[in-house]
């Protein structure tokens, strides 16, 4: 598939996959500025000064790089989303995430990366009833608790396993370590 790139400044950097097999295409940041939420926060904003085609019937998400969690940040939309009539800069909004001196990219380094990936043509159906599924309306924490009535008898099984674990974890955190003659306490 083709993927049509715009440079809109001169510095923008394409987009490239750090490995052959990589899904992403990371995106470098040419400019970073400032701006405020809706409630004063303030919010980082990286500039590829890049524009991408979306081929009709894909969409583009822009997700973190692996490498945010050695940042103090977070992408504030968990994803951005391009779709394929959106012509504008490619850039990335971030939060910070601590109130002393925070981790973020610097211009120059990769941001983010575009993945792009086939959309289904779907055709909304209002219906009164939807069929019925084992998980039924079992929402948030719904599996996990259905789990830990799967693994109750397990786990009563296993409690006095689990002491002897423990108290052989409480024995280590109490252990005497022995360093060339002179015993040090953990």
């Amino acid at each position: 598939m083709e993927l049509k790139i715009k440079r809109l400044n001169d510095k923008a950097i394409m987009p490239i996959r750090a490995h052959k097999n990589d899904a992403g295409l990371d995106l470098t940041a040419i400019d970073i500025t400032l701006e405020l939420n809706e409630v004063g926060q303030t919010v980082l904003v990286y500039h590829s000064g890049l524009a991408v085609e979306i081929p009709e019937g894909y969409v583009g998400y822009l997700f973190p790089r692996s490498s945010i969690a050695n940042k103090s940040m977070f992408l504030t939309n968990c994803v951005g989303v391009i779709d394929a009539g959106y012509r504008g800069e490619i850039i990335a909004k971030m939060h910070i995430t601590t109130d002393v001196r925070p981790s973020v990219y610097q211009v120059g380094e990769r941001f983010a990366q575009l993945i792009v990936m086939p959309i289904p043509e779907v055709t909304v159906t209002e219906v009164t009833e939807l069929s019925e599924t084992e998980r039924g309306e079992g929402g948030y924490g719904s599996s996990d608790e259905k789990l830990s009535a799967l693994n109750n008898n397990s786990a009563q099984e296993a409690s006095s396993t689990n002491d002897a674990v423990q108290a052989e974890q409480e024995f280590e955190s109490e252990a005497v370590v022995s360093t060339e003659g002179t015993e040090v306490s953990k």
